[in-house]
C-alpha cells in the first residue's frame, strides 16, 4: 500500500484525481493491517511531511500520520520512539544541506497520539532537554515560535527546576537577537506574531513559576546594559517586559538603581535601549517601566545619566508620536522626560523645530487618538513656555501652531512641574543620606538662614507670595539702573524656578541691610520691611521707571494714566493715603493734611477698652469713622462722620456708627445689623463659611484686627498738655483728631504694635494678647464726590452721589508670626497664600470684574508655612490657632490684598487683569541662563554627594541582590534569606523576599 500511495503522490495526475486515489488509500488504512505494513506507511508519511516539496505532499503526509496514530496506536507508539525523536532533533531529516524545517511541527503532531502511552514520560524528558539545547543554539524567530507553540500545547515538555530558569534566560537571549529582515507589511506582521508567541510562552512559565521572573529580568538587564555588543539588541525584548507583574516594579527598580556593581555607562546604555522600546507596537506597560527607572535614577541623584539619556533620546521619542500604534506610550515617556528636565531649556529646545510639523500632522489625521494627543501635547508645551520663558523668537512658530488648542491654567501647570521634577522624586533610602535634601512637596522654595536672618526671610517670602508685586518685579527689564530692585528680581526668579529646596539670600541681604542693624543679631521684621520698601521707592523715584506697561494698557483712561504715571511700583502696590483732620472744639474749624503710607501701625487699645459680647464691634463711642453699605443698594454712600456724628460733647449724644467689618461671618447679601449683640448672620452649623467666621472671632476678652483698626481710626481728644493750636482762635484749644483713609492700597500691610517700651524696666516688652485675624476684611475708605459719581455711574445706581465712605474688601494673603517675648530675640516665620482673582468660566469681562465668592477666595486657596528652609502645606485654621497653641507665637505683620470690585481703583483692576492674562512673566535671557547653570550645578552637587555617601548603604547589613538567590544550588533553596528581621522565607521561591 505504501508503494501505491507513493506512486499516486509522485504521479503527474491532476490534484483532484490524486485526491480521490489518496482517499481510497486512507480509508483502507483504517482497516486492521500487519505491523510491517503500518511501519512502511508511517515511514512514507514521515518522508512526505518532512521533505515534501509542495504543500500538497505535506498535507497528504499529515493526513496519513493522523489516521495511523488514531487507528493503529500501538504501531504508532513503536514507530514514534525516543531514539527516533532524538535523531530527528539532533541530526535532522533529509539530505545534508537540506535538512527539514518541519521537525518541530512533526513532533507536535505526533505527541497528541502518545500522551497516554507508557513511553510518554521518557519522550517528555527527552524534549525538556532538547528544547533547552535548541534555544541555546539561538534559532531563528520562526523556529523559536515553533518551540513556543510546541511547549504551549504540551507544557509537560517545558524544562523544570534550574533548567527552567536557564531556559527562560536563553529564550530572552534569543529574543534579543531577533531581527525582521524584510520590510514588507506581511513579513512584519508575521515577525510580530512570532515574537508574541515566544514572549507568550515566557508569560505562561512565569504565571506558574514566579521564581523564574527575577533571574529572567537579570538576564534581560545584562543584555540591554552590555557595552561590548557591536549590534544593539532587538527591540523585540520589549515584548518580555510587558508580562512582568507591575507589583514587582518598585523592588526591581530600587535594587537596580542602588546596585553599585552597575556602572554609569551600563545604566545609561540600558535606559537608552529601553527608551527605544517605545517603538515596539505590541508592548504594554513599557512606558511605565521606563518612567519608573527614570524616577528611580532621580531618587538616587544620578542626574548625569538622566541628562545624557534625555538629550540623546528625546527627539526619537517625539518622532514616535506620528504613529498611532505606539503614540500613547511614547507620549507618556515624552511627558515625563520634558516635565522632569527642569534645570535647563536644552531638551525642550531640541523639539522646537519638530513641533509645528507634528501638530499639523495630528490635526490632519483627525482621529480620537490624534485629538487627545494634541491636547496633552499643548498642555506640555505651555508648561515648558511657563518654565523656560524669555525666548519669544524661538517660541513664536510653536505658539502659532498650538494657538487653537486649550491652554491649562497656572495651577495645573505648577502642579505638573512640581510633581515631576527630578528633585521632587522621593528616595526610600533617604534616611541613609542625611545631607541629601529634596525639594519640598509643596513646590515652593525655602530661604537659608544666614544667622538670625529669619526676619528678612519671612518678609521676602510674604512679598514673593504677593503675586501682583512678584509679576511686576519679574517683568523688570535689563539695564534699569535700579540695583536693589534688580537683586530682588533675581531672588524672586530663583524662588520661582530653582531646583534647590532652599536658596541663599546672601547677596540681597548685603544690599538691603539697614546700616544701623547689628550683624548676627535678631532684628524687627517690621522695621526691615519699612526700610526695604522705602529704599525701593526712593531708588525708582529718582527717575528709573520699571512699570511702563500701564501707559500702553487700554484698560486705563488718559486721565487715570496721568494720575498714576508718576507713581513708583511700591506706591502702586503698597501705597495708600490717609487724611488727618483736627477740629477745634471751640470754633469747630477743621484743618486737614493728607499723607501717604505703606503700612498701618496698629496700637493696642488700653486694657479698660474691651469688645462687647462675642463680636468684633467696638462700643459706639470708641468706633472710628463710620461707613454704611446697605445690602440692597451696595453703592450707596454715606456722609462725613462729622455730619452724622456730633462731637462727643455734653448735650450732643453720638449717633451709632458702623465699624470696620470682617467677611466670612455673614453673607454680603444678608441684612444683618453689625451693632446688635451678635453680628453672625448665618447659621454656623449649616454654613461652613459662617463657622469659619466664628472661629476667626476673638474670645470674649481678646482683640481682633478690626478692633485695632477701629481704634486706630477712632477720634482722639487733644486736651491738657496735648492741646491743639487753632489758627482761627489763635490759641491753644481742646480739639479732636481723626484719621480717615482716602485711598486703599492694593496690598494693605498691617503691623500690630506688640513691642512697647516699659519705662520702669527700661526695656521693650512684648504684648502677648491673642488677636483674631479675619480672612476677609472690609475697610472704610473716604471717596470724593467725583469718585462717588463714577461708582454710581458704573453700577448704574440711582442713588444721589455725594462725598462719604465706601467699604473696600481685602483678602488675607500673609501673616508674619513672631515667636518669643522680645523684639531683640525669638524667631520669625510666616503663613502665606497666593491670592488671585478667580473668575468663573464664561463670565463676561465687560465693566468691572466680578469678584469671586467669599467661599472661593477663602477656602480654595492653599496656605503654606515658610520657616526658613522648611516649606510645608498649612491651613487658615493653623493661622488662627497658632497663638492658642503657642502663646509666645503671635501674629505681627499682616498682608491683605484688595479684592477687585466696584470699589477698586482702575489701577488695581488693570494690575489684576494683567496678571490674569499673562500669568507668570517671561524672564530675560541672562537671568534664565543663570538659573539653568545653577540648576545644573545643584544636580551635579547632589549626584556627587550621593556617590560620596554610598558608605551609608555599604555599612548596612547586606541584603541579597535581586537575582543572587537564583544562582545558588537547589539544595540551598530552603536556607534563610536574611531579608526580613526573622531571616526566614527568603528562598528563591519567594521573590518578594529579594527586595528591600
Amino acid at each position: 500500500m505504501d508503494k501505491i500511495l507513493e506512486a499516486v503522490v509522485m504521479s503527474s495526475y491532476p490534484n483532484n484525481v490524486k485526491q480521490g486515489l489518496v482517499r481510497r488509500v486512507i480509508e483502507a488504512a483504517k482497516q486492521p493491517m500487519d505491523s510491517e505494513q503500518c511501519w512502511s506507511m508511517l515511514e512514507l508519511s514521515t518522508k512526505l511531511y518532512l521533505t515534501g516539496d509542495t504543500k500538497y505532499k505535506r498535507e497528504i503526509g499529515k493526513e496519513v500520520l493522523e489516521v495511523y496514530g488514531h487507528y493503529h496506536p500501538e504501531e504508532f507508539e513503536e514507530f514514534f520512539n525516543v531514539r527516533f525523536l532524538l535523531s530527528l532533533l539532533q541530526e535532522g531529516y533529509g539530505p545534508l544541506g537540506k535538512r527539514s524545517h518541519y521537525v518541530l511541527d512533526y513532533i507536535q503532531l505526533g505527541l497528541q497520539f502518545i500522551l497516554e502511552s507508557p513511553s510518554a514520560n521518557s519522550i517528555f524528558s527527552l524534549l525538556r532537554i532538547e528544547v533547552l539545547r535548541k534555544v541555546c543554539e539561538r534559532p531563528s524567530p520562526k523556529q523559536c515560535a515553533k518551540i513556543s507553540k510546541l511547549l504551549t500545547q504540551h507544557p509537560q515538555c517545558i524544562p523544570t527546576g534550574k533548567h527552567q530558569v536557564l531556559f527562560c534566560q536563553q529564550l530572552i537571549r534569543c529574543i534579543g537577537q531577533f531581527q525582521c529582515i524584510s520590510e514588507g507589511e506581511e513579513d512584519i506582521m508575521e515577525f510580530l506574531e512570532q515574537v508574541n508567541k515566544v514572549s507568550g510562552l515566557l508569560q505562561r512559565i512565569w504565571r506558574t513559576q514566579t521564581s523564574a521572573i527575577l533571574p529572567s529580568l537579570k538576564e534581560l538587564f545584562t543584555i540591554i546594559s552590555s557595552t561590548e555588543e557591536q549590534e544593539a539588541p532587538s527591540n523585540a525584548l520589549a515584548s518580555v517586559v510587558q508580562f512582568v507583574p507591575l507589583e514587582l516594579m518598585d523592588g526591581v527598580i530600587r535594587n537596580l538603581t542602588n546596585d553599585d556593581s552597575i556602572t554609569d555607562v551600563q545604566m545609561m546604555t540600558a535606559i537608552g535601549r529601553m527608551i527605544d522600546w517605545v517603538s515596539w507596537p505590541l508592548g504594554k506597560n513599557i512606558d511605565k517601566w521606563i518612567i519608573a527607572l527614570l524616577k528611580g535614577l532621580a531618587a538616587v541623584k544620578k542626574f548625569s545619566i538622566l541628562i545624557e539619556v534625555t538629550l540623546s533620546k528625546i527627539e526619537k521619542v517625539f518622532s514616535k508620536l506620528l504613529y498611532p500604534i505606539v503614540r500613547e506610550g511614547a507620549l507618556s515617556v515624552l511627558q515625563y522626560m520634558l516635565l522632569s528636565f527642569q534645570h535647563s531649556h536644552e531638551a525642550f529646545h531640541l523639539l522646537l523645530p519638530h513641533i509645528p510639523r507634528l501638530v499639523a500632522s495630528l490635526k490632519k489625521e483627525d482621529s480620537n487618538s490624534a485629538t487627545s494627543s494634541l491636547e496633552q501635547l499643548a498642555e506640555l508645551i505651555h508648561c515648558m513656555f511657563f518654565r523656560f520663558s524669555g525666548f519669544p523668537d524661538l517660541y513664536e512658530p510653536v505658539l502659532e501652531a498650538v494657538k487653537a488648542l486649550p491652554i491649562p491654567n497656572e495651577d495645573r501647570i505648577k502642579h505638573l512641574l512640581g510633581q515631576n521634577a527630578w528633585t521632587s522624586q522621593k528616595n526610600e533610602l533617604a534616611c541613609f543620606y542625611p545631607r541629601l535634601a529634596s525639594k519640598s512637596e509643596t513646590g515652593k522654595i525655602g530661604l537659608i538662614n544666614l544667622g538670625n536672618t529669619c526676619y528678612m526671610n519671612s518678609i521676602i517670602q510674604s512679598l514673593f507670595m504677593a503675586s501682583d508685586f512678584r509679576h511686576s518685579v519679574l517683568n523688570l527689564t535689563e539695564g534699569n539702573s535700579q540695583p536693589l530692585m534688580t537683586k530682588l528680581q533675581w531672588l524672586f526668579a530663583f524662588l520661582e524656578h530653582s531646583q534647590r529646596p532652599a536658596i541663599s539670600p546672601e547677596s540681597f541681604l548685603s544690599a538691603s541691610w539697614p546700616p544701623w542693624f547689628t550683624p548676627g543679631a535678631q532684628q524687627d521684621c517690621s522695621e526691615y520691611l519699612k526700610y526695604l520698601l522705602d529704599r525701593l521707592h526712593e531708588e525708582e523715584k529718582t527717575g528709573k521707571r520699571i512699570y511702563q506697561k500701564l501707559k500702553e494698557s487700554s484698560l486705563m483712561s488718559q486721565a487715570v494714566e496721568h494720575h498714576y504715571l508718576n507713581k513708583t511700583l511700591i506706591e502702586k502696590m503698597f501705597g495708600g493715603k490717609m487724611m488727618t483732620k483736627i477740629r477745634c472744639l471751640k470754633c469747630l474749624n477743621v484743618s486737614s493734611r493728607e499723607e501717604a503710607f505703606t503700612d498701618l501701625s496698629l496700637a493696642f487699645p488700653p486694657a479698660d477698652r474691651h469688645v462687647r459680647g462675642s463680636t468684633s464691634v467696638l462700643p459706639v463711642e470708641e468706633i472710628g469713622p463710620q461707613f454704611i453699605e446697605p445690602p440692597e443698594n451696595p453703592s450707596q454712600l454715606t456722609g462725613s462722620p462729622w455730619v452724622q456724628r456730633k462731637a462727643p460733647m455734653a448735650g450732643h449724644p453720638a449717633a451709632p456708627p458702623m465699624p470696620v467689618e470682617t467677611l466670612g461671618s455673614q453673607e454680603p447679601e444678608e441684612a444683618a445689623n453689625p451693632l446688635s449683640g451678635n453680628a453672625i448672620g448665618v447659621d454656623a452649623a449649616k454654613d461652613p463659611l459662617s463657622a469659619f467666621g466664628e472661629q476667626a472671632c476673638a474670645p470674649k476678652d481678646s482683640r481682633s484686627v478690626p478692633d485695632l483698626i477701629n481704634y486706630f481710626l477712632s477720634p482722639e481728644r487733644l486736651t491738657a498738655e496735648n492741646k491743639y493750636h487753632c489758627e482761627k482762635c489763635a490759641s491753644l484749644q481742646d480739639a479732636e483728631k481723626v484719621a480717615e483713609l482716602t485711598e486703599g492700597p492694593h496690598y494693605l500691610i498691617l503691623t500690630l504694635l506688640r513691642f512697647s517700651f516699659d519705662p520702669r524696666t527700661m526695656k521693650r516688652k512684648k504684648i502677648l494678647d491673642n488677636v483674631s485675624i479675619p480672612v476677609v476684611l472690609k475697610l472704610p475708605v473716604l471717596v470724593t464726590p467725583e469718585e462717588a459719581e463714577e461708582v454710581c455711574r458704573r453700577e448704574k445706581d440711582r442713588a444721589a452721589p455725594g462725598s462719604g465712605f465706601m467699604s473696600v474688601v481685602y483678602d488675607l494673603c500673609s501673616v508674619v508670626v513672631h515667636s518669643g517675648i522680645s523684639s531683640e530675640s525669638g524667631h520669625y516665620y510666616c503663613y502665606s497664600r497666593e491670592c488671585t482673582d478667580t473668575i468663573p468660566h464664561g463670565q463676561p469681562r465687560d465693566g468691572a470684574p466680578k469678584p469671586a465668592s467669599d467661599k472661593q477666595v477663602d477656602f480654595e486657596i492653599q496656605w503654606y508655612l515658610f520657616n526658613d528652609t522648611r516649606v510645608s502645606f498649612s491651613s487658615f485654621e493653623s493661622v488662627s490657632n497658632v497663638t492658642s497653641f503657642f502663646p509666645k507665637d503671635t501674629a505681627y505683620v499682616l498682608f491683605y490684598r484688595q479684592r477687585p470690585g466696584r470699589q477698586s481703583c482702575p489701577l488695581h483692576e488693570a494690575l489684576a487683569e494683567a496678571g490674569r492674562l499673562h500669568g507668570e512673566p517671561s524672564l530675560h535671557k541672562e537671568l534664565m541662563e543663570a538659573i539653568s547653570k545653577d540648576n545644573i550645578l545643584y544636580l551635579q552637587e547632589q549626584e556627587k554627594e550621593a556617590r560620596n555617601r554610598a558608605a551609608y548603604i555599604s555599612a548596612l547589613p547586606k541584603s541579597p541582590l535581586w537575582w543572587r538567590d537564583f544562582d545558588r544550588d537547589k539544595d540551598d533553596d530552603n536556607s534563610s534569606g536574611g531579608c526580613s528581621p526573622a531571616a526566614g522565607g527568603g528562598g528563591s521561591g519567594s521573590f518578594h523576599g529579594l527586595v528591600f
